[in-house]
Formats: C-alpha cells, sequence, structure tokens
C-alpha cells in the first residue's frame, strides 16, 4: 500500500478511482456532470462529486499527487461523428491542460478511445502530447492496452497516457497478464425473461446484417455464448438494442447483458451498488473503464513513483 492523493476528473462512476483507493490512494476531489452516474458515484463511494469541471477555478481544487482523467471521449470515437477539438466535448482536455498547469502534480494519468491516436490525422493527439511534455514539462508514455489481455472477456482497446514531472522515474506499461478469458464467467445462472430480445428486434438485426454484408462491411450484431473467449466493446449505446453483445440462448432468441453482467465485463465487483434504472446502468458501464486494466497500470505507476521517491 502507498500513501499519496488523487483527484477524479470526469469521474463517471469511479472506474479509475477505484484501483487507485484500492492501492492506498485518498482521493481529495471529484467531478462528474452527469446526474445518474452521480447518484451510482454517491452510492459506491460515499460522496457527492462537483458538478461541470469548466466551472470550477483550479485554486479550488485541493492539492494533490495524481490527475485522474477518462475525458470524454465521443467526439474522438470511430463511433461518434469525429469531429475532435470542434466538438465542445474534445475541448475537455483544456480542462486537464489547465488543472495540470496550476497544480503541477507528480503524475498524471489519462484515457480514452484507439481513435484519439489517429484522429484528424494524428493531429489532435500530436497537439496534446506537445502541449504535455513541451508546455507543461511531463515526461510522457503512451500505448494502446486492450481489457481482455487483463482478465475480462471483453475485447475493448484504449489509449493510456502516464506522465511524470519528474523525467527521471522509470516507468513501463504492465504486460498482458496471459489470463485465459471465457464469457461464461461473467454471465449470471438465472436471467429474467425481460432481457431476451423480442422477435421484431432478432429480425431487424439480421436483416440489417445481411444488408451490412451485401455492401461489403461488417457491422451488424454480436452473438456470444458461454465458451466464447471475449466479447466485442460494450458502448454506452448499449441500451438502444443490446446489438453489439447478444448472448444465445437454446430454443430461444438472444438476450442483452443483464446489468450485473455489464459492471462484471467492465470489472466491477459484485458489491459494487447498481442504482439506477437498467438503461442508465448500461449507459455507466458502457462508459467506463475496465477497472482491472487500469489497476495494472496503477500498480505500476505507484511502483515507479515509489522507487522514484516521489511518494511513500
Amino acid at each position: 500500500m502507498a500513501n499519496f492523493t488523487f483527484i477524479d476528473l470526469f469521474a463517471g462512476i469511479g472506474g479509475i478511482r477505484r484501483p487507485y483507493q484500492k492501492l492506498g490512494g485518498t482521493c481529495v476531489f471529484s467531478s462528474e456532470i452527469d446526474k445518474f452516474a452521480i447518484q451510482t458515484y454517491e452510492a459506491n463511494w460515499g460522496e457527492t462529486p462537483s458538478g461541470d469541471i469548466t466551472k470550477i477555478e483550479a485554486k479550488d481544487i485541493p492539492k494533490f499527487d495524481i490527475l485522474l482523467a477518462g475525458f470524454p471521449c465521443q467526439s474522438f470515437s470511430i463511433a461518434g461523428k469525429r469531429k475532435g477539438f470542434d466538438d465542445t466535448r474534445g475541448t475537455m482536455f483544456f480542462e486537464v491542460e489547465r488543472i495540470l498547469e496550476y497544480h503541477k502534480p507528480k503524475c498524471f494519468m489519462l484515457e480514452n478511445v484507439k481513435g484519439l491516436l489517429n484522429h484528424n490525422k494524428g493531429n489532435t493527439f500530436d497537439t496534446m502530447k506537445d502541449i504535455l511534455e513541451n508546455k507543461l514539462k511531463y515526461k510522457v508514455y503512451v500505448t494502446v492496452l486492450n481489457a481482455k489481455d487483463f482478465g475480462v472477456p471483453q475485447n475493448r482497446a484504449r489509449v493510456i497516457i502516464v506522465g511524470f514531472k519528474n523525467h527521471n522515474i522509470k516507468f513501463e506499461f504492465p504486460k498482458p497478464t496471459g489470463i485465459e478469458t471465457r464469457v461464461g464467467d461473467i454471465l449470471e445462472k438465472n436471467v429474467d425473461p425481460k432481457y431476451t430480445i423480442s422477435d421484431k428486434l432478432w429480425a431487424s438485426h439480421q436483416r440489417r446484417k445481411e444488408e451490412n454484408k451485401a455492401k461489403g462491411n461488417g457491422f451488424g450484431y454480436g452473438l456470444f455464448h458461454k465458451n466464447s473467449k471475449y466479447t466485442n466493446t460494450i458502448s454506452a449505446r448499449y441500451y438502444k438494442d443490446g446489438s453489439e453483445i447478444l448472448i444465445e440462448q437454446k430454443d430461444k432468441n438472444p438476450r442483452k447483458l443483464t446489468p450485473r453482467e455489464a459492471a462484471r465485463l467492465q470489472g466491477f465487483p459484485d458489491d459494487f451498488k447498481l442504482v439506477v434504472s437498467d438503461l442508465q446502468c448500461y449507459k455507466q458501464f458502457g462508459n467506463s473503464v475496465p477497472t482491472k486494466m487500469i489497476e495494472a497500470v496503477a500498480n505500476n505507476i505507484i511502483i515507479a513513483l515509489k522507487e522514484g521517491g516521489e511518494i511513500d
């Protein structure tokens, strides 16, 4: 265990917070704008995040060692319209910059979609990296990690950006664990029939897949069973029709994941409280992070900071 403080920006339901707290960190400030995510955060962490970060002065945030931010990624995602910095959600990176510039913490960890790296021919990411390295003077490490390599059965690739103020610190990203995953590990035994999709929706999924196939693209529903190694990426739009992850059922139409299964797919333990509607749960877990993957990164960050004499 280590002794350090951190802040949790764009906190969602606390997916990034969880591993750092587990390693001994104390969260001194959190911020989230979505009222339903705030309800889940309160229920599980016992505190209410501050609201809109754009309205919070950097000086009003307590001093901290590590800045954590899974800043909004819809504007960089393949699933979004890829507007990047033209989209107000994309400019949230500049809120991170503002707080780093004022507080100069020892370290930061940012998480985003893989599409950030090649958005606008790489210029968006180059701008960010230039700010972090040349303006703010952090030593920056970047990689793409996948949840399926860290013990959860989900194919979810994400870019992780880590920076240290002390350039002498030696840091390495975690290596894949090699743990075999299977979808059956996250499935519940008895599932309410309401999660089985209707004949109409199932026919629509099949028709759309055939149309996409004819056009030569692979878009369409994803069907999995208990022995599948992993699922597709769960997204914030999962609540709409569940098409990216459907579970096979014997002699029945496939079903959607339950909210608890969605939580497990992101590595949340079963004592994590689900206090909002199914629709909001799906949105929250689709927007969250694979906590086991983040924990592996957090572990290496804390080791590096300890060895560099930055924290106890």
